[in-house]
């Protein structure tokens, strides 16, 4: 029986001492403050997809997996055509549609379709940049570019787990395990070159610039009247040779998506559907890792949080080593002795 009282004493205790290293934690993460959100650099660079101007010839996502050498990946039997139904570790760019009802119409919510590009938003304080303990995800100090190092990379997949936009994703067949996403055809800056999706768009549905240029012009759009005639910029809006062209203004909803969601991203769109129905999440104005990083910062600094983990370990560990004395001890047969 004392034996037994013993060892519930010693579980009790440790207990106790478990609970006091979370509520110690617990204190120093709610006394913490949130770093500010940072913005986007000054010479950011960036797309501004109008989905008013895409016609879903999916021009953009061929071009991409070239630009990127990847493979076709294919969702149906006869494997024809590279048919991918959502971005991957092979497919960083992807022409998505939105339906409803009869789908008659255009850019219409009700009895209508329309399309949406998914790619990175190439955050202004990307969270996967944040959570990544390697460092493989960078974000370039100058063009804002979120890039990807492979040679980095420990195939964790924390930044996958920290998108809120799901975007960096796992390629499961690689021999050592890395991410594919789009990092704005950063490798082919330095032949003159921009982005592949951007440079073939036929409508200018796609268009690559500085992220101030693009965020005039997506304002520009929206203050026009819906039915008038416009010129729409092709290709680079920063720089390269003029290919700008006439069409009608549609009907767009009065906000700029990425000016200020989740910090602001170096990607913005323009959509005549709500944002929510063609597959955009609905953030806050602050990016997760103003909080997140600043938390474990605190928590981590100076060891804090290991060391008062592997304390409260210590001590339960020992606590529940049973050590035997002498009332638990194994007594002798006195009947043997005698014999």
């Amino acid at each position: 029986m004392q034996a037994g009282e013993n060892s519930r004493r010693r579980f009790l205790k440790g207990c106790a001492a478990a609970g006091g290293v979370a509520v110690a934690a617990g204190a120093v993460s709610t006394s913490v403050e949130a770093r500010e959100t940072r913005s986007r650099p000054a010479e950011a660079l960036g797309l501004l997809y109008d989905a008013t101007l895409c016609v879903g010839c999916k021009a953009c996502v061929a071009a991409c997996k070239t630009a990127n050498k990847n493979p076709a990946e294919f969702s149906t039997l006869d494997k024809l055509w590279d048919t991918p139904l959502d971005t991957t570790g092979h497919t960083f760019n992807l022409i998505k549609m939105y339906r409803n009802g009869t789908m008659e119409t255009k850019d219409a919510e009700t009895n209508g379709y329309a399309f949406m590009k998914t790619s990175c938003m190439h955050c202004a304080d990307p969270s996967c940049v944040s959570a990544c303990p390697v460092s493989a995800m960078t974000k370039d100090p100058v063009t804002g570019v979120v890039g990807y190092e492979a040679s980095a990379c420990i195939g964790c997949r924390y930044c996958v787990a920290a998108c809120p936009f799901g975007i960096p994703k796992y390629q499961y067949d690689s021999p050592t395990g890395q991410i594919g996403k789009c990092e704005l055809c950063r490798h082919r800056y330095k032949d003159g070159n921009y982005s592949a999706c951007a440079e073939v768009c036929p409508t200018g549905a796609t268009l690559y610039g500085k992220t101030s240029d693009l965020l005039a012009e997506a304002k520009r759009r929206l203050a026009l009247k819906p039915g008038s005639v416009t010129v729409y910029p092709r290709g680079n809006i920063s720089g390269g040779k003029d290919q700008s062209y006439e069409g009608y203004v549609g009907t767009y909803k009065q906000h700029v998506y990425g000016e200020t969601e989740y910090g602001g991203t170096q990607v913005l769109k323009l959509s005549a559907v709500e944002f929510e129905k063609v597959g955009m999440p609905n953030l806050p104005p602050e990016a997760a890792a103003a909080h997140s990083e600043t938390i474990q910062h605190t928590l981590y600094g100076g060891m804090l949080m290991p060391i008062a983990v592997l304390g409260a370990m210590t001590f339960i560990a020992k606590r529940n080593v049973h050590h035997e004395d002498a009332s638990d001890a194994v007594q002798p047969d006195a009947s043997k002795e005698e014999a």
